[in-house]
């Protein structure tokens, strides 16, 4: 039986419940909330399928071409190629079955979702969150290529906006930003009036080298040699193929004798209960990101956050009294920002509360999803 094209055709490129996972519920249920049937098909089970279906969407298991930097190695494109191969086929009958009035493309590293709606005559709106200022013209003109093909363009950040002005300048004037919905906790721990005993610090995200993990350890270690007594919790895992990252943090806290400093707690479905047990939250990068959406649960979760002065972070952290910024990579100035923190303690405190305030007004999912399924429902009914 065909579906009427009230359906909105959502790809994605994970099943996990990291950043843009939790910002695509959010794009799902504002879809949802205006009379849309949303089927999200994902590449693989995972903790978001169970989420969405709570929410009231469909959802199909469909074999999906992800963009990762393993596809520049012989194995890695070989597997890419065969599983683009079989996603053309699985993808092309999704469509042809579904008849949807639009498909929402989550992420440009999923670009064959944007070349087969195409192909069926069917509408796309590509929803950007990625952003690599530093890699070449020809990798951002590759990468963002196929953007070209799409309805409606949203980017979560002017950083982001940036990054594909580089690439195309059509793009650029065309994207519309969308500022992440970020939900803030049911209810907040106040922070603590004094800092007695060790620094609580909460780094939330994937263990990855990109995300500056190591530096975080390192800035542990260097407060220790300092006489400031610091904890650390890590709350996240690696992608899968990245194991050995997570091997080298464990023998580096081994190596500084840091076992009783620094602890890794693996993915959480809810970080609020580490963000409120923490004193200060740590965002370290050292890579391009487009956004900050921990930032963001950091101020929300009303505690300081450190952050790197790098792309999107600068974006995320903007206007808030008790966010401060450093060099990325920069043990020395992390350790030197957490010492600060514990000085500035009663200032911040004073602040922490108008900062959570600003927060939630500026990333409301109330806000967000009535804006995104005005995008997604324009260019569907415009089609």
């Amino acid at each position: 039986m065909r579906r009427s094209r009230r359906t909105i055709l959502v790809a994605h490129p994970g099943s996990e419940l990291y950043g843009s996972d939790r910002v695509l519920l959010e794009s799902v249920t504002g879809l949802l909330d205006h009379g849309w049937d949303v089927l999200v098909a994902v590449p693989a089970d995972g903790p978001l399928v169970a989420e969405l279906r709570r929410r009231g969407a469909r959802v199909e298991l469909c074999v999906t071409p992800v963009l990762r930097k393993s596809v520049l190695r012989p194995r890695g494109f070989a597997r890419f190629a065969a599983t683009t191969a079989r996603g053309i086929i699985a993808g092309a009958a999704l469509l042809r079955r579904e008849r949807p009035a639009a498909v929402y493309v989550n992420t440009v590293t999923i670009p064959l979702w944007i070349g087969l709606a195409r192909l069926a005559g069917v509408p796309v709106v590509a929803h950007v969150h990625e952003g690599e200022a530093t890699a070449s013209r020809l990798v951002k003109r590759i990468l963002s290529a196929p953007l070209l093909l799409a309805q409606g363009v949203i980017a979560n950040s002017r950083f982001s906006v940036g990054v594909l002005e580089s690439a195309f300048a059509s793009l650029g004037r065309r994207t519309q930003i969308v500022y992440n919905a970020v939900p803030g906790p049911e209810s907040r721990n106040p922070a603590r009036t004094e800092l007695d005993g060790d620094l609580r610090v909460t780094y939330v995200g994937r263990l990855s080298p990109r995300k500056g993990v190591d530096v975080a350890i390192d800035a542990i270690a260097e407060l220790e040699a300092r006489g400031v007594p610091a904890r650390l919790d890590l709350v996240g895992a690696v992608f899968p193929g990245y194991e050995w990252y997570e091997r080298d943090l464990r023998d580096k806290v081994e190596a500084k004798r840091l076992q009783s400093r620094v602890s890794f707690r693996g993915f959480q479905s809810s970080v609020w209960d580490y963000l409120s047990k923490g004193d200060v939250v740590l965002v370290p990068s050292v890579a391009d990101e487009p956004f900050g959406n921990t930032a963001v649960e950091g101020i929300l979760s009303g505690r300081p956050v450190i952050a790197s002065a790098t792309s999107g972070l600068l974006e995320a952290t903007d206007g808030y009294h008790t966010a401060v910024t450093v060099e990325p990579g920069d043990v020395a100035s992390l350790a030197d920002a957490l010492e600060r923190t514990i000085a500035d303690w009663d200032t911040a405190a004073a602040l922490l509360e108008e900062d959570v305030e600003h927060a939630q007004r500026k990333h409301s999912p109330e806000s967000y999803r009535q804006r995104i399924a005005e995008i997604v429902g324009g260019v569907a009914r415009r089609s």
